[in-house]
């Protein structure tokens, strides 16, 4: 219970926050205590490690080899899409030839996947793209309700600590009122006293005058 810090703050009741010179001195007096303030303990150490390269490709880690080296991009290579005829001290090789030819294929069926797949994009894109839309939607509402939940939360925390400190300020009120009452009533005793202390004291004066 040694580390306990007792908060004897009442926002809601304390008076005195907007007087000039206040914020400036509890500024001051936080400045000064995040000087002294020296962290001895990780706050953070609860938590796992941070795989920082856990979503990083093997292009990814090149691409940031080559920024930190400030080195150029590299052009885009086309070398895949060009269609080569046999290098002239080939062109009567059979297999040359038909290496070009199986190039040629492969790069006609590759355009032929490619129209295939925007024919497809074009038939179900919009749909598939609408179906991720709504999913997205729900996602947002169903935070948008979790953030509402919290503020209403956190209002209710508001309203009931403002609440309890309006009824402990009432109380705080009447105990001061009464404090004053009674140290009102206690300076009039004393103030009563001195008067019959003077009061017996100057007759105790005149009687020994008489008795003399």
């Amino acid at each position: 219970m040694s580390d306990e810090v007792v908060v004897d703050a009442l926002p809601y009741i304390d008076q005195g926050y907007d007087e000039p010179g206040v914020r400036d001195a509890a500024l001051q007096m936080v400045e000064e205590e995040t000087r002294r303030f020296r962290p001895t303990k990780n706050y953070l150490e609860h938590l796992p490690a941070l795989k920082l390269n856990a979503f990083e490709t093997d292009i990814m880690r090149h691409e940031f080899e080559r920024i930190q080296q400030r080195l150029p991009m590299e052009v885009l290579s086309m070398k895949r899409y060009e269609l080569p005829t046999p290098p002239p001290g080939r062109i009567g090789d059979l297999t040359a030839w038909t290496e070009c030819v199986d190039n040629s294929s492969a790069q006609l069926q590759h355009q032929s996947e490619r129209i295939h797949n925007l024919e497809l994009l074009h038939d179900y894109g919009t749909e598939t793209w609408r179906a991720n839309v709504e999913i997205l939607l729900k996602d947002v509402n169903i935070e948008q309700n979790r953030l509402q939940d919290m503020r209403k939360q956190i209002q209710e925390v508001n309203w009931s600590r403002k609440k309890s400190q309006l009824q402990v300020g009432e109380k705080l009120k009447e105990s001061d009122t009464k404090w004053v009452s009674l140290v009102g009533k206690n300076y009039e005793i004393k103030q009563a006293i001195a008067e019959l202390e003077r009061q017996v004291y100057e007759r105790k004066l005149i009687k020994q005058r008489y008795n003399r």
